[in-house]
C-alpha cells in the first residue's frame, strides 16, 4: 500500500468513526428526553403510570422485534440506504411528536421514533465487525459512549427546557430532531463516499449463519443483555418522576437522571478498556455487584445521597452494556455469525427489557409508590449475578 492509499484509508476510517458517533448521539434522546418531562405529559393527556411507560417501552420492544428483519433489509436495499431512511424516520417522528394533539398521536409518533432507533441500532454490530475486525471492542466502546453522551445531554436539558421556554414539554421532546438532522448529514456523506469508491456494504450472497436459538450460550448472553437493559430503561424512565414524587423539583430530578446517564457514559469506555482479556466474567461480575449496590441504596434510603446510589447503578449498567454488546463478538468467529448472534441477542434482550418501564409503572399504580418496583429491580440485578459465571466465551480459533 502506498502512502497516499494509506492516508486515504485512514481518512475514510476517521470519517466513518465520526459518522458512527454522530448517529449514536442521535439514537437515545428520543427515549431519554421523555423521563424528565413525563409528569407534564401525564398531566396534559391524563395518562396512568402504566400507559405513560409505553413511551419508553415501545421503543425498547421495537429494538428487539426489528433486530430480526433489519439484516435482511440491509442485504436487500443496502446498509447505508436503510440506515439513512431509519434516521430520517427517527428525525421526522421526533419532531411530529411535539405537535401531537392526543394520546393516539403520541403513541403513533413514539412507534416511529422506536422504529428508527431500532433499525439504525441493529446495523452497528455487523458494521463495526466488518469495518474494524481487529478493533471491534474499542469501536463498540466508542459507539456505547456516544449513545450515553446523547442520553446525558437529553436528560440534563429536557426538564430545564420544558420549565423555561413557552413550548414546554413539546419543545423539550421535539428539539432532538435537530440532532437527527446532523446525523443524517453525517451519514449521507459516508454513504456518498462509499458509493463513489464502489465499496460494497451489502452482505455477500452466501448462506447465512444459523440463528442460535438452540445454543445455550447465546441464550445466556441474551438474558444478561436483557437484564442490563431492563434495568437501564426502567431507571431511565422513572428516576426523574420517582425523585419528583419524593419532593425534588422537576429540574433537579432531571439532573439526578443526568448524573445517571453521565456516569453510564463514562463507564462505557472505562470498563471496555479495562476488560482486555477474552474472558470478561470478572468485569461482568463487578458490574453486577455495583448495580445491585446502587439499587439497594435507592430502595433503602432514596433521598440520602441519591447521586451516589444512582451513580453506582449507572456505572455497573454502563459496564454491563458495553461488555454485553461485546459478548456476541467474543463468541463468534465470522462477521456473518456475529450478525446473527447480535440479532438474536437484541431480539431477546430488548423484548424482555421492554417489560422494565411498563412493570415499574404498573406496580407504581398498584402500590401507590416506587418502593416495591425498586425491590423488584434488585431481583433482576441478582439474576445478572447468577448468569455471569456461565458466560465463559467460546475459545478463539487457533491460527497456524
Amino acid at each position: 500500500m502506498t502512502l497516499g492509499e494509506a492516508t486515504e484509508t485512514a481518512s475514510g476510517e476517521w470519517s466513518l468513526i465520526v459518522a458512527i458517533v454522530l448517529v449514536a448521539i442521535s439514537l437515545r434522546p428520543g427515549i431519554v428526553s421523555i423521563g424528565p418531562i413525563l409528569p407534564m405529559i401525564q398531566t396534559e393527556f391524563g395518562l396512568s403510570h402504566a400507559l405513560a411507560s409505553l413511551l419508553t417501552a415501545v421503543p425498547d420492544l421495537l429494538m428487539g422485534l426489528l433486530a430480526l428483519p433489519t439484516p435482511w433489509l440491509a442485504r436487500r436495499f443496502g446498509r447505508d440506504k436503510v440506515l439513512l431512511w431509519a434516521l430520517i424516520l427517527l428525525c421526522l417522528a421526533t419532531i411530529a411528536r411535539a405537535f401531537t394533539p392526543n394520546t393516539a398521536g403520541l403513541l403513533l409518533t413514539t412507534v416511529g421514533v422506536g422504529a428508527g432507533i431500532a433499525v439504525a441500532g441493529a446495523l452497528f454490530g455487523g458494521l463495526i465487525k466488518s469495518k474494524f475486525p481487529t478493533r471491534a471492542a474499542m469501536l463498540m466502546g466508542i459507539y456505547a459512549t456516544a449513545l450515553s453522551f446523547g442520553s446525558t445531554v437529553a436528560a440534563a436539558s429536557s426538564g430545564a427546557v420544558a420549565n423555561s421556554f413557552p413550548g414546554g414539554w413539546r419543545l423539550a421532546a421535539g428539539m432532538w430532531g435537530v440532532i437527527g438532522l446532523v446525523a443524517i448529514a453525517g451519514w449521507k456523506i459516508v454513504a456518498e463516499s462509499d458509493r463513489q469508491a464502489n465499496v460494497r456494504n451489502v452482505a455477500p450472497a452466501v448462506k447465512a449463519a444459523r440463528f442460535p436459538i438452540g445454543n445455550g450460550k447465546a441464550w445466556l448472553v441474551a438474558l444478561f443483555f436483557a437484564c442490563d437493559n431492563l434495568l437501564f430503561y426502567a431507571l431511565i424512565s422513572w428516576i426523574a418522576p420517582m425523585y419528583h414524587e419524593y419532593g425534588i423539583p422537576t429540574g433537579k430530578a432531571g439532573l439526578i437522571l443526568a448524573s445517571f446517564t453521565a456516569v453510564f457514559m463514562f463507564s462505557n469506555p472505562i470498563i471496555g478498556a479495562l476488560s482486555k482479556g477474552h474472558d470478561r466474567r470478572g468485569w461482568l461480575l463487578l458490574s453486577g455487584v455495583l448495580v445491585a449496590a446502587g439499587l439497594v441504596g435507592i430502595a433503602v434510603a432514596p433521598t440520602f445521597m441519591p447521586i451516589l446510589w444512582v451513580g453506582l447503578a449507572a456505572f455497573g449498567l454502563g459496564g454491563g452494556f458495553t461488555l454485553g454488546m461485546t459478548l456476541p463478538l467474543d463468541n463468534t468467529h465470522s462477521t456473518d455469525e456475529a450478525n446473527t448472534w447480535n440479532a438474536f441477542v437484541m431480539l431477546v434482550g430488548y423484548v424482555i427489557a421492554a417489560a422494565g418501564p411498563f412493570t415499574v409503572g404498573l406496580f407504581r399504580d398498584i402500590t401507590g409508590s416506587f418502593h416495591v418496583p425498586v425491590v423488584g429491580l434488585i431481583g433482576v440485578s441478582m439474576a445478572m449475578l447468577v448468569i455471569v459465571p456461565f458466560l465463559k466465551p467460546r475459545p478463539m480459533p487457533v491460527k497456524y
